[in-house]
């Protein structure tokens, strides 16, 4: 099978002067995409020197919009997303590639705790992880890991959903076990990475936090974030019409309100239900 490398890359010359070689060392054949997401150093001049084939966005469109623009773009049948700045080791893709071949559709490198670039991620991480598996009630170990192996035409259905910036492994993570396509995990080594600090900003991508969870659970099943949010409504309507009840013998005003929101929140969940199905089957009639 054919197998395309795609490493979206922004500002990262000497991460790809390390990676590029062994790459060609490990997969020979492969197609090799390099996405140069709007570099201001030589990023697209280091890729050039190894003769791969290099994207260029004219400015920063994002991880996410570099990962959509190279699956696009890509042959191969098979394929290896990756970071570019060197911390994603190439000699361990045949692992991947070779559980791949044990009937799943995507295998994901699996980060140990030595792997995560901060405590504070490390911790965030592990936050993402248990939202997720109980979501999919699937074990997840790296929700957020950018190296993975998948079959090209599977990842594609979703190319839609992916958003543009850095929360695309989630997205792609969940979209998987949401239709029913088998996902691995391999522990893999995370190196040190070349160059810059890294693009993500703490503070930033930390007040992102909260979307992401949210997203992650409107993503797969709204009706296990809106059914908890809708209960939690109705048992304190209940409780605040049982003390109003017993004190003043009526039913206030803030009890209605409070049972009327209990109501609306389980139908929004409902339709949001019924909209993510046809998402998801919008995708693989495309895909037919």
């Amino acid at each position: 099978m054919k197998v395309s490398v795609v490493l979206p890359a922004k500002n990262e010359a000497e991460g790809l002067r390390r990676t590029l070689p062994a790459l060609k060392t490990v997969l020979p054949e492969a197609e090799v995409i390099v996405v140069d997401d709007g570099s201001t150093d030589d990023t697209g001049a280091a890729a050039n020197e190894f003769g791969v084939r290099v994207l260029r966005s004219p400015y920063s469109m994002g991880n996410g919009a570099a990962i959509k623009r190279g699956a696009r773009a890509a042959g191969g049948e098979i394929i290896i997303f990756m970071d570019a700045d060197g911390q994603h080791d190439p000699f361990q893709i045949p692992v991947l590639i070779a559980r791949l071949g044990e009937g799943y559709d995507m295998v994901v490198g699996s980060r140990d705790v030595a792997g995560q670039a901060s405590i504070g991620r490390g911790l965030a991480n592990r936050l993402y992880n248990r939202l997720a598996s109980w979501m999919t009630g699937h074990r997840i170990e790296d929700l957020t890991s950018g190296f993975r192996v998948v079959r090209a035409d599977r990842f594609r259905e979703f190319l839609h959903l992916l958003p543009n910036g850095f929360s695309y492994p989630t997205t792609s993570t969940m979209a998987f076990f949401r239709s029913a396509y088998p996902v691995a995990y391999v522990r893999v080594r995370v190196d040190k990475r070349i160059g810059t600090a890294s693009h993500i900003r703490p503070i930033k991508d930390g007040v992102r936090f909260l979307l992401i969870i949210f997203k992650i659970a409107t993503l797969y099943s709204p009706l296990k974030l809106f059914l908890p949010a809708a209960g939690v409504f109705f048992a304190t309507a209940l409780g605040y019409y049982c003390y109003t009840y017993i004190t003043a013998g009526r039913l206030t005003n803030m009890s209605t309100l409070l049972f009327s929101a209990s109501v609306i929140i389980f139908l929004i969940g409902l339709v949001s239900e019924q909209i993510t199905s046809l998402t998801y089957n919008q995708a693989k009639d495309r895909d037919a």
